[in-house]
């Protein structure tokens, strides 16, 4: 148990700490917990050659989860001798020490004045802002949950990549590994909501981060409870909208109802990148591709319209949509938003939020020091690059510019 300080530190904005007066509560100590792990020798061989099949890297998943629980955990640990009636703004870091990584949990505590006995009763990965928004909104928060895995598309994938690159349009095989992929971060943090006894998930967030070889894909949010929302206890509710935006729907009568995401996976073809380079040299419209390109972002949105309507929903909100270069001519595209529906009776506690719940908090210490570092390394890989392929493309644009004026030529003869 931690030494009570004479003096309290707190994580909480002033904004923070306004909100929280106004529901009642105050602010409380900082808290944190940590997790050293090393990826072990054994470890590192099984998702090497999980690897080469592609897909969740089992292995690495489970590693960086039981760290980032063991950090929670010590975190919550540290708290219950704070005492506080709660634990919000809990969020992950994570440091590489030379190999080893160092996860990190960290939160501030509320405490309820007049309370003669405090017990923490919840923990949340919304501030005090956000924690203003949801409790106005209906919803009880119950526990900080989070979802991760990491995945590749391997080995095996990449040289299938390269042999597939010599035709064009979705690869159905790769739009499933990760589509399935994906959805697993959605369902490990619904299976923590389950346990919490909690209807719905809100406040998602979604990092996407390379992580030892392969990428995570890591989600938090809060596992909460909504009185509308009893039918979902066992498949819980889940939204990415700010606690803001949902403020906002909830006020004129709707709920949000799922997490969607649609995958397509396409490749672009050898013809397609001959083409494209013919022409960045030349200008002009690549029509094949643009088409191409267009086709895939249609068939990702297309997927979260048929998800939104196999749940019920009435629209689909927020969508965002990332784009990422698996190698070997093949391009994921990814579209995510929440689904949402319009039910009778619902709406707000009070018809309009303060402003210090919605004011954004400037940051008042920048560290450049090691973002310019990276912008230096970034530049000299990029200088070192040139060099190496600066004469190869010389020589080949040159080639190419002589071949059009001839061609040009002998059309105009």
């Amino acid at each position: 148990m931690p030494v009570k300080p004479h003096n309290k530190v707190t994580g909480f904005s002033g904004n923070e700490i306004y909100c929280l007066e106004k529901l009642g509560y105050k602010a409380g100590q900082l808290c944190l917990g940590n997790n050293v792990i090393a990826l072990g020798i054994l470890r590192g061989v099984g998702a090497g050659l999980s690897n080469l099949a592609g897909g969740e890297v089992a292995e690495i998943t489970q590693l960086v989860h039981e760290g980032r629980k063991n950090a929670y955990d010590r975190m919550m640990k540290e708290a219950d001798g704070y005492q506080g009636i709660g634990l919000a703004g809990v969020s992950f870091d994570m440091i590489n020490h030379g190999g080893n990584l160092e996860f990190i949990a960290i939160g501030s505590t509320i405490h309820q004045p007049g309370s003669s006995q405090e017990k923490l009763a919840f923990s949340t990965s919304a501030n005090a802002q956000q924690l203003y928004c949801q409790l106005d909104a209906g919803f009880t928060p119950h526990r900080f949950v989070f979802g991760n895995v990491a995945y590749s598309i391997g080995v095996g994938g990449n040289i299938a990549g390269a042999l597939r690159g010599l035709q064009r349009g979705e690869v159905s095989q790769y739009t499933e590994i990760f589509d399935r992929t994906r959805h697993l971060a959605l369902t490990r943090i619904k299976d923590e909501a389950r346990e919490a006894k909690a209807n719905a998930v809100i406040g998602i967030e979604t990092s996407i981060m390379p992580l030892l070889g392969t990428q995570e894909m890591m989600m938090i949010g809060t596992a909460s409870s909504h009185p509308a929302l009893d039918e979902y206890l066992t498949d819980p509710v889940t939204s990415d909208m700010t606690n803001e935006e949902l403020w906002n729907l909830v006020n004129i009568g709707y709920l949000p109802i799922r997490l969607v995401m649609g995958v397509s996976v396409y490749s672009l073809g050898l013809a397609s990148g001959i083409t494209s380079s013919l022409k960045s040299m030349v200008g002009g419209q690549i029509d094949s591709l643009t088409e191409l390109l267009y086709e895939a972002r249609e068939k990702a949105l297309e997927r979260i319209e048929q998800d939104a309507e196999r749940c019920g929903a009435d629209e689909v909100v927020g969508v965002k949509t990332r784009v990422y270069d698996l190698g070997g001519g093949l391009v994921e595209f990814m579209v995510i938003g929440t689904a949402v529906k319009k039910m009778p009776g619902i709406t707000t506690l009070h018809d309009t939020l303060p402003p210090q719940a919605i004011i954004q908090d400037k940051e008042t210490f920048v560290d450049t020091s090691q973002g310019m570092g990276a912008v230096l390394t970034m530049r000299q890989a990029a200088s070192a690059k040139k060099t190496q392929k600066g004469p190869l493309s010389l020589i080949f644009t040159i080639i190419f510019v002589i071949f059009y004026v001839v061609v040009k030529i002998i059309a105009h003869q």
